[in-house]
Order: structure tokens, then sequence, then C-alpha cells
């Protein structure tokens, strides 16, 4: 079966940190973009970080630079989103999609124009 499967969601405290993981089956994550998106109960799902497989050039969205990386390790067909720094903000289910064109790795385009996407982890940040 194709697919792309998130994990490592959970419930963390304000100040800490999770990896999360986006691992492919049925097809490898070498030739794709792959990026994180999120979304919040009741707002817009929005884009956070993305990767390319040529040169592992990465792209992030303004509001999570500095907190948020990504990175991949094609060996395991996986890539991994480390977040530091949570805030309560940062609650949502968190997905992971996988295209081959490159130029989605900016972001622009919304997560169904993706060749694979998943259903995603949910991630809560609460004391």
């Amino acid at each position: 079966q194709v697919q792309l499967v998130e994990s490592g969601g959970d419930l963390v405290q304000p100040g800490g940190s999770l990896r999360l993981s986006c691992t492919s089956s049925g097809f490898t994550l070498e030739s794709y973009v792959v990026g994180w998106f999120r979304q919040a109960p009741g707002k817009e799902r929005e884009g956070l970080a993305s990767i390319n497989s040529y040169d592992g050039r990465t792209f992030y969205s303004d509001f999570v630079r500095g907190r948020f990386t990504i990175s991949r390790d094609d060996a395991k067909n996986t890539v991994y989103l480390q977040m530091t720094n949570l805030t309560p903000e940062d609650t949502a289910v968190y997905h992971c999609a996988a295209d081959l064109d490159l130029r989605k790795i900016r972001l622009g385009a919304a997560i169904r124009e993706y060749d694979y996407y998943g259903q995603g982890t949910q991630v809560t940040v609460s004391s």
C-alpha cells in the first residue's frame, strides 16, 4: 500500500520538544520534496517546513524558523521535524506531504495538491 504515515505526536509541556517522523511505504522518498503542515482547530492548514531530495535544501515558514528543523534519512524513507520551545499555539494535527515537483518546496500549494499526504499526528502543548 502506498502511503505516508506520521508519528511522534504527543502531549508536551510548554517549552518542551518533540520530533515527528514521516515515513513512506510503497514508494521511496528520496526523489520527493517532503513538507510538513499543521492544522489547528478552527484554523487554516499552514505549511511549516520542507526539504528536497537532491541537495537537502530546506525551506521554513517565518513563524517556525529557528524553532523547527526538518531533516531526512533516505535510508529509512523518513523525514523528521524536530520542534523545540513549543507553545500552546503549536497545538495542531501535523501532516506530511510528498511531491515530485521540486517547486513545492516553497509550500505554496495546498496539501491536497501533493502526490501523497498522511492522516496526521496530534501534537498538544499544554501544562
